[in-house]
């Protein structure tokens, strides 16, 4: 599988709930993160997502939201995943910011270079990456 999304989140489904039109599904990754999907309970069936199934979660780098010291409780977005900054690739508008993550993955979020002057983000410093729970594709094999 091949996909533009820079994200690209390995891991096991750790449960599924079942609404009348949407579902959502949590999935663990390496290191102990978690990242929530809704998706529709039709995609559900469709994919015969489980508990226990391996499954990606799939965010574009340009859904991911930066911030630093942000408190997942006082954000309306359900994913909030910490870490490291590991690298900036400064363009000529916008940068891409390379984050580790706790479990070794890398998250990929672009934003302003504005952005990264004005949050004084650079390498070694520490980032909270928000995305809402919409904003998360499931695929499986």
């Amino acid at each position: 599988m091949k996909v533009s999304a820079r994200n690209a989140f390995s891991g096991t489904i750790a449960k599924v709930t079942i609404g009348a039109v949407n579902a959502e599904v949590l999935l663990t990754v390496p290191g102990g993160d978690q990242i929530v999907a809704s998706i529709t309970k039709s995609s559900v069936e469709t994919l015969a997502l489980k508990e226990g199934l391996h499954a990606i979660a799939l965010v574009k780098a340009s859904w991911i939201i930066l911030g630093i010291g942000l408190d997942p409780a006082k954000i309306s977005t359900r994913n909030v995943l910490s870490g490291t900054i590991s690298n900036i690739l400064a363009g000529a508008v916008n940068s891409e910011v390379d984050v580790k993550l706790s479990g070794g993955t890398i998250l990929t979020a672009i934003v302003t270079n504005g952005s990264v002057q004005n949050m004084h983000l650079a390498v070694g410093g520490k980032v909270s990456a928000a995305f809402k729970a919409s904003s998360v594709i499931i695929a499986v094999d």
